[in-house]
């Protein structure tokens, strides 16, 4: 079994910090950002679980969800997950959206 601590734990201090951001860095652009990475993370889940199957788009939530939002896809695609390759290129999707939503 893959040990996905690495993604969980990216997504859990990127969460972290939406959630500790004032409501303005949300309105700015971190709120969405952390929109794009869930839908990314929801999207990349349901592939690997059903291939086949047309990909569902994660709402939008709203800006005080958004954290919420990449927490529930980050631990979708944890366990779906089964090559290092796919963690590895998943813990840079978040890592390079926590540093463009400046959080």
């Amino acid at each position: 079994m893959l040990d996905t601590t690495p993604l969980t734990a990216a997504v859990d201090l990127f969460a972290d910090r939406l959630r500790a951001a004032p409501q303005s860095r949300l309105q700015r652009g971190a709120a969405a950002e952390a929109l794009g990475l869930a839908r990314e993370l929801s999207a990349r889940a349901q592939r690997l679980e059903d291939p086949g199957a047309q990909v569902r788009q994660m709402p939008d939530a709203g800006m005080f969800a958004a954290a919420d939002q990449i927490t529930v896809a980050a631990r979708d695609l944890a366990v779906a997950l089964r090559e290092a390759d796919e963690l590895a290129q998943a813990v840079e999707l978040v890592e390079t959206a926590m540093k463009r939503a400046g959080v």
